[in-house]
């Protein structure tokens, strides 16, 4: 049987518009409004889940979705970038040149503390190939490095690739397989208009 993995970015946030390393920071009107007006256009799920930020619970909630509390919820965390939470993207630059250049160039290095490129891929990763071949359609709510960190793992891909991989605001990514053989489908976006 075929596993079908449908990832859902959230919706934006003021925190998402101004590069800021997010944290667990709620959804602003625009994009809750986004959100409810994509509503008719998710696609039926045997298992939804959601992340455990708040962008993704309101997202999913404004979705129309019932997501189930997630044995999982720790695998579909947001990236843990450790002590640069809450900071800028510029604000990290400006501070520490060297420690954002690795960052950007190892993906082993964790020079904020969290989590590395490659422990993020891992765990979403091992989320994604613990999916049983009976799990049918699988809709999950879940933050961009989410969905770009399962591409990655689902397709092979070497971990620098995930840099270059664009995961805009309600969009969908949908991987489809089994037996650990992923194809991928990337970037619909809901809106209120059947697909």
């Amino acid at each position: 049987m075929t596993v079908r993995v449908m990832l859902i970015s959230p919706a934006t946030t003021a925190a998402l518009r101004e590069a800021r390393f997010e944290g667990d920071v709620p959804l602003d009107a625009a994009g809750l409004r986004r959100a409810g007006a994509a509503a008719s256009a998710v696609p039926r799920a045997d298992t939804v889940l959601s992340g455990p930020s708040a962008r993704c619970r309101e997202t999913a909630q404004a979705l129309g979705l019932r997501a189930e509390p997630a044995e999982s919820a720790d695998a579909l965390g947001d990236w843990d970038l450790g002590r640069w939470r809450g900071r800028t993207l510029d604000e990290v630059s400006a501070s520490e040149p060297e420690s954002v250049a690795a960052w950007l160039s190892d993906p082993s290095a964790a020079p904020h503390g969290g989590e590395s490129l490659l422990a993020l891929c891992a765990r979403v990763g091992a989320w994604l190939e613990s999916l049983p071949e009976t799990a049918g359609r699988v809709l999950a709510v879940v933050e961009p490095a989410v969905c770009r960190a399962a591409t990655v793992r689902a397709l092979g891909l070497p971990p620098e690739t995930f840099w270059r991989l664009d995961v805009a605001p309600l969009t969908m990514t949908e991987l489809t397989g089994r037996l650990g053989r992923w194809n991928l489908r990337c970037g619909r976006e809901l809106t209120g208009d059947p697909a």
